[in-house]
């Protein structure tokens, strides 16, 4: 019997979608994408959603899936483009069958996700034509040209970033920048884009730097700031620690302008990094009017500096905290084997009292150096305060340190001048035991010794 040979046609790539989706018509999604919301770019969007719509309904093989749009947001990644990502979910759940798009650079400029995702669909039978490159991601050499351009379109796109830092670090150099006045407080721009002061906001920002200056700690400032339902950035009452912080540290206040603090690190995942020196600064002195004066603003950075110092020295992890801590806390150390002194409260005896950390170790007693109650440390404050105050040395030395070169203690002094004008204590005042001491050393059960801030030492029995 003669062997009878029979070639079987190829089968259109449209056969074969219709039979693999069961389907008369294909359903066709198109999707669309412009990088930013520039009005010529907005106007391109419109243009692709309307050919793609008209495109659809002239073909009488395909029928309208969806149009999936995505206006103003870059193709780096999909993390914020909504429309890709419902795309891909539909495609999953059958309601698409073909894809179109522009071109590669429409459906991303990021080679990993192109790949990806283009994997994903054609592992669900679902194509994807890329007008302009003229490419059917089901082709055989589809795959691999869709590869190589993709690879292009993701190095556009680091091209135009790195074209767009060159401009920005290149205004930067001439002292040009653009800031928004919604992420810190204190001013608002004018017509010309100059920083000009935002008077309510200004109040609040010299009353934050005085009451640092005054003794207190970030998050005391904050709780007041917010219990009093005072408006920060922006117009939230929320304030926290971090955020006096940033008010105490940022050098606009004082009228100058710290440019490129933050960069992007990577073009594609768009991460921000505070910048550590990887990269140059620019820094304007007299950019615009100052809300706090230079020395104001340097006697706080070195008030950071002298808290930084003083935690280093006592191996203490943070300063005094605390929505209304004890002017105290923190600042009380052993004589005998300097560690902290703390509180320690029996509610059912009515006792509070100062105790060494180094007491008792594992209930091994450690240190003699006895307990301390709470009311001989305030008399010994007020004893320790009253005897600096009537120490006319002392005022003489304040008055030459009102000419110092450190502004830190230029002010130091004048506050201490002030307060020798006051009569003698009778009772202990917190904010000002609080304004005042350095620390407290404990050498007896009423033997203390006073450091106040302006470096006078008063060592006082009761």
């Amino acid at each position: 019997m003669a062997r009878n040979v029979t070639l079987i046609p190829a089968k259109t790539q449209m056969e074969i979608l219709k039979e693999t989706h069961s389907v008369q018509k294909l359903r066709m999604a198109a999707y669309c994408r412009v990088s930013t919301d520039q009005e010529d770019q907005l106007h391109s969007f419109a243009a692709q959603v309307e050919y793609y719509t008209d495109y659809i309904n002239k073909h009488e093989e395909y029928e309208m899936a969806d149009i999936y749009a995505d206006e103003g947001i870059s193709g780096t990644s999909t993390r914020k483009r909504d429309e890709f990502r419902r795309l891909i979910e539909d495609c999953k759940a059958g309601k698409v069958d073909i894809v179109i798009t522009k071109s590669i650079s429409r459906f991303a400029r990021n080679t990993q996700d192109s790949l990806d995702y283009m994997r994903q669909l054609k592992d669900l039978g679902i194509p994807i034509i890329f007008e302009k490159e003229n490419i059917n991601t089901m082709d055989s050499g589809g795959e691999l040209l869709f590869t190589i351009l993709s690879s292009l379109a993701q190095d556009e796109s680091r091209n135009i970033s790195e074209n767009c830092k060159w401009g920005i670090r290149n205004k930067f150099r001439k002292g040009e920048y653009s800031i928004a006045t919604n992420t810190f407080i204190g001013y608002d721009r004018d017509h010309n884009g100059k920083l000009v002061i935002n008077g309510d906001e200004a109040k609040v920002v010299r009353r934050i730097y005085k009451d640092f200056l005054g003794g207190k700690n970030p998050s005391e400032i904050a709780w007041a700031l917010e219990n009093e339902g005072v408006k920060g950035s922006n117009g939230r009452r929320r304030w926290y620690a971090e955020t006096v912080k940033g008010i105490l540290k940022n050098e606009k206040h004082k009228g100058d302008a710290l440019l490129q603090k933050t960069y992007t690190a990577d073009y594609l995942s768009k991460k921000i990094v505070r910048n550590q020196g990887e990269i140059e600064m620019i820094y304007i002195e007299n950019d615009h009017e100052p809300i706090i004066d230079k020395d104001t603003w340097d006697a706080v950075q070195e008030e950071f500096e002298r808290r930084k110092l003083f935690l280093k020295k006592h191996g203490m992890l943070r300063y005094a905290q605390g929505r209304e801590p004890y002017p105290f806390t923190c600042k009380v150390f052993c004589g005998d084997c300097g560690k902290q002194y703390t509180v320690h409260s029996w509610h059912n005896r009515g006792i509070s009292q100062w105790q060494c950390r180094g007491h008792r170790v594992n209930g091994v007693l450690k240190c003699s150096n006895p307990h301390v109650d709470f009311l001989d440390l305030e008399k010994g404050f007020v004893v320790a305060f009253n005897k600096l105050m009537a120490n006319e040395n002392r005022k003489a030395e304040w008055e030459i340190a009102t000419q110092a070169r450190s502004p830190l203690k230029r002010i130091r002094a004048q506050q201490m001048l002030e307060l020798a004008t006051q009569p003698p204590l009778t009772e202990m005042v917190k904010e000002l035991a609080q304004l005042v001491v350095h620390e407290v050393t404990i050498w007896g059960a009423k033997n203390y010794e006073f450091l106040f801030m302006d470096g006078s030492s008063i060592r006082v029995t009761i």
